[in-house]
């Protein structure tokens, strides 16, 4: 019989701090991945009701030649106004949410990661049993972002002043992964917390049982 998994990690992180290479570690240990991006992708799938409720407030022009949202498109068009990103929040995020905590419901491991980039900026971090932050210097950020999908400098700036900023993110965080090695001593990292996140989910299994 399955049991989904009352401990549940929220990792977050900076743009191109490194979340994802985590998140991959923790799954090559067994431990289920949720990600918010990728259900971000789904609710927003042509025939969705997110996808329609987004062309109503933003017009056509936020599809592509397919009828898909195009996503560079709104990133920059949201980055640039505030009130456009907290419309386009309150349609995703209800939806992204409400299917992350499902999947998360039927994992069957002794804990669980939900991956979400904004936890903290969103006002999160109390649904999850702790918070991990994947840590990684500003300049290494930009670096990594502008080879992996070429955007602009101004674009990654946006992003970055949009979101939290790094001290109080680690002020935030119940741990810690710091990425500025390479990917051997980030494995190392998640391998420790691995075996905590173990421990402190099989304590509250206990717990409840009695």
């Amino acid at each position: 019989m399955s049991q989904s998994p009352a401990f549940v990690v929220g990792l977050t992180g900076g743009i191109a701090s490194g979340k994802s290479t985590v998140a991959r570690l923790f799954a090559a240990l067994g431990v289920p991945v949720v990600d918010a991006d990728e259900v971000a992708r789904e609710v927003v799938e042509p025939g969705r009701p997110a996808l329609a409720a987004i062309r109503e407030r933003f017009g056509e022009g936020v599809l592509d030649a397919q009828g898909r949202l195009d996503r560079p498109g709104m990133r920059r068009r949201i980055f640039a106004d505030a009130s456009a990103r907290a419309d386009l929040e309150s349609i995703l995020h209800p939806r992204i949410r409400e299917r992350m905590d499902r999947r998360l419901a039927e994992a069957d491991a002794p804990y669980a990661i939900a991956m979400i980039p904004l936890l903290l900026e969103t006002g999160q971090a109390q649904r999850f049993a702790c918070v991990l932050v994947v840590d990684a210097p500003r300049d290494a950020q930009i670096s990594r972002a502008r080879s992996r999908d070429g955007s602009s400098q101004d674009t990654l700036e946006g992003i970055l002043a949009a979101q939290m900023d790094r001290d109080t993110r680690l002020a935030r965080a119940d741990d810690v992964i710091h990425n500025d090695g390479d990917v051997e001593e980030l494995r190392t990292q998640v391998q420790r917390l691995h075996e905590r996140y173990l421990a402190k989910a099989a304590r509250l299994r206990a717990d409840h049982h009695q």
